[in-house]
């Protein structure tokens, strides 16, 4: 079914509550929808199990939201919300960290798999469907010995965080677009290899 026209574009950032996790790499969802919600000037509340921010790009309602359900149960937050708000998967896009991207590069995709992330695999199981859009957010491999869990959950580097900033920032640019300009310009300009 297409989307309505007026239908508001669901912006969701993965992460886990609590100051402890804050700086993980898990948290980097988290981190940009931060970013864009202070770009846009976003009114925050409590909602649906997460901190919903409203706000308008280009003249398109945006919802961003923040689970506070911690990352397995995302999708009891985030379905909840689509709901309310009748926002098809179509329109719905979230930010994650991926393992198997280059740490630094940041990737739209429409649909498709959850890779083995536990966020993405609620996300699914909650909407019915796998058709969301994906903004994903490249944090690399972990060194050899250090399993992948323990490495997600794990703070960026202090001689990381300049390039974390600089994804961010272009991880933001590209939520903007695709409001702004639609999928394929958003994936066009911001699909590359290194953050700018």
């Amino acid at each position: 079914m297409p989307a309505s026209p007026d239908a508001p574009h669901l912006l969701v950032g993965l992460g886990n509550p609590e100051p402890r996790y804050a700086r993980n790499r898990h948290n980097l969802g988290f981190r940009v929808v931060d970013a864009l919600g202070a770009q846009i000037g976003a009114d925050w509340a409590r909602k649906f199990d997460g901190e919903l921010g409203q706000a308008v790009i280009a003249g398109e309602k945006v919802l961003l939201l923040k689970p506070m359900t911690f990352m397995n149960r995302s999708g009891d937050s985030v379905a909840p919300t689509a709901r309310f708000f009748k926002v098809p998967p179509s329109r719905v896009w979230v930010a994650h960290d991926e393992l198997d991207l280059d740490f630094g590069r940041v990737q739209l995709k429409q649909g498709g798999g959850t890779a083995g992330h536990n966020g993405l695999k609620s996300i699914a199981a909650s909407l019915g469907s796998k058709d969301f859009g994906r903004l994903r957010l490249g944090i690399g491999r972990p060194p050899a010995g250090l399993d992948p869990a323990d490495y997600v959950l794990s703070d960026f580097t202090k001689s990381e965080e300049p390039e974390v900033a600089a994804e961010v920032e272009v991880a933001a640019a590209a939520l903007t677009a695709l409001v702004a300009e639609g999928i394929q310009k958003a994936m066009n300009q911001h699909n590359r290899r290194e953050p700018s």
